[in-house]
């Protein structure tokens, strides 16, 4: 289930926060890089304008990669998976997520915990999924630090 794995992926990138929190304390906690519990894709949120996020690809293993490209995805990194992602009124963010595996566009949402924590939750149809994601660190060049 390769896809399954891909969908968890891209939707997990997305971030969000409790309604409480201001503005200046929800785009910390949301903006930055991100990894899926495998290690194998990094995202960085970046806001992408009018009050939206986007996240691309910054690195992915050789796993990673060569399932995007089953998918029909020649390259991950660089590809931005997150699109369009708004605020809601609950405190989470929800938007498009692009799934390289399934070369399909999904709605995904988030939600944060605290700073270090990503909650997402995403569905296909029937079958859905929840998965937590962490905070990166990354070191001169690029390279992931965690």
């Amino acid at each position: 289930m390769n896809w399954v794995r891909s969908v968890l992926v891209l939707l997990a990138a997305v971030g969000g926060l409790s309604a409480g929190l201001p503005a200046s304390a929800q785009d910390a906690f949301t903006y930055g890089v991100w990894r899926n519990p495998k290690n194998s894709v990094h995202v960085e949120i970046k806001p992408c304008g009018g009050g939206r996020a986007c996240g691309v690809v910054i690195w992915a293993n050789a796993d990673a990669q060569a399932d995007a490209r089953k998918g029909g995805t020649p390259s991950l990194v660089g590809l931005q998976l997150l699109r369009d992602f708004q605020l809601q009124k609950s405190g989470s963010w929800k938007g498009k997520v692009f799934v390289p595996d399934l070369n399909m566009t999904l709605t995904g949402t988030a939600d944060f915990p605290d700073a270090t924590t990503m909650k997402a939750k995403g569905c296909l149809l029937l079958f859905c999924k929840s998965q937590t994601w962490r905070r990166v660190d990354v070191v001169a060049g690029g390279t992931p630090n965690s």
